[in-house]
């Protein structure tokens, strides 16, 4: 058998994997309401079940938010060295000389290659730090970071994100150095939510609301063969499905003409349509609702959907027409959809307390609920 598992693709294992827990859940679990998320790349799922373990489990302890200091310092390294390297490929020029005042540079985390070279500017530094290998964030290093992120061609890089990949929770670390950049730095539940770690494999969270017992499934970073596993989830009871409001103007890494509302669009509709999803309820997250707002300011929903016909600068309007993108893929089909931002606790509270009940509602026999 461990032969055979040598010569298994990903997604084969993948597919093992699935159907092993599946038979396991209706061994131990024929009671159990399972919600399956699904949603493209960074629409929010893995952050929405951090939420549940928040809301209806113990939260985060001290030593499991020390866990993630790593991944806020590899955040903050991806986040400025995506927009330096922006700035050259926008030919976006550096306002302030402080940009370009150097302390060391480093070719590898633990071997110095140049010190106190004042002729070395910030971003040079900052861009040959690998980031796969960080340990910490040094002070000088967080000055060099914090020096960029006030320059006002830095400034201009972060306004034009849509253009290049950045994380949606660069703005949210580079504002706050001063508190992350400390020895004694541990991150916070809101660094928890906010940092990026892309989901590869399965993530379960099992919660008990109303003596009645939940397990979301987030099956993450599987894009390319979903059709071929994704049968194994026949019959769950809902399908939530998040979107990134935000993503209205923005293109997929791997192919820049590929608008990733779209794509969202395109798999939303795969998804609805499968026959082994028939019985289940569909709940659609419309997420980052505080980034369509900060967006939609300055950069026009017509101007990536010229089909849109209301008015420049309007969040409601704009979230509207999105919602109806999604509804006109099935009317046949009730949807219950509901405006999110997966960041804010209290949100995502209120947001599942009447999902729950959407839930409850429709299982109410299986229960003995009514």
């Amino acid at each position: 058998m461990g032969g055979q598992c040598c010569c298994l693709s990903e997604e084969q294992l993948l597919r093992l994997e699935i159907e092993r827990r599946l038979r396991r859940d209706k061994r131990h679990s024929s009671k159990e309401l399972k919600l399956l998320l699904l949603g493209t790349g960074e629409s929010g799922k893995s952050t929405f079940i951090k939420q549940m373990k928040i809301i209806h489990g113990s939260g985060f302890s001290e030593e499991e938010r020390k866990s993630y200091t790593k991944l806020v310092y590899h955040n903050i390294y991806s986040a400025i060295q995506a927009m330096v390297s922006a700035m050259d490929a926008l030919q976006i020029p550096y306002s302030s000389e402080q940009s370009k005042v150097a302390i060391i540079v480093f070719k590898e985390e633990s071997r110095i290659v140049q010190s106190r070279e004042e002729n070395v500017d910030d971003s040079r530094m900052i861009e040959e730090v690998q980031t796969d290998k960080i340990e910490s964030l040094e002070r000088k290093h967080a000055e060099a970071i914090k020096r960029l992120w006030e320059d006002p061609g830095i400034q201009e890089c972060y306004h034009r994100r849509r253009e290049y990949q950045l994380s949606d929770s660069a703005k949210y670390f580079l504002s706050d150095l001063e508190r992350i950049a400390v020895p004694s730095f541990v991150p916070n539940e809101q660094d928890v939510l906010r940092v990026r770690i892309p989901t590869t494999g399965i993530i379960e969270y099992h919660f008990v609301l109303q003596k009645v017992p939940f397990r979301m499934v987030d099956v993450g970073g599987q894009r390319s063969e979903r059709r071929k596993w994704i049968h194994c989830f026949e019959n769950v009871t809902s399908i939530i499905f998040l979107v990134a409001l935000s993503e209205y103007d923005q293109v997929l890494a791997e192919s820049h003409n590929e608008n990733r509302l779209e794509e969202s669009k395109a798999l939303f509709k795969t998804v609805i349509t499968y026959p082994w999803f028939q019985k289940s309820s569909i709940i659609l997250f419309l997420n980052k609702k505080d980034i369509l707002e900060e967006k939609i300011m300055h950069s026009h929903l017509i101007n990536y959907f010229p089909q849109f016909r209301g008015p420049k600068q309007d969040v409601k309007a704009a979230g509207d027409f999105i919602l109806q993108l999604y509804k006109d893929q099935n009317s046949d089909k009730d949807i219950y959809a509901h405006f999110t931002c997966a960041t804010d606790t209290e949100n995502i509270r209120f947001v599942f307390a009447a999902v729950k009940d959407t839930i409850l509602t429709r299982n109410l026999k299986e229960f003995n609920l009514a």
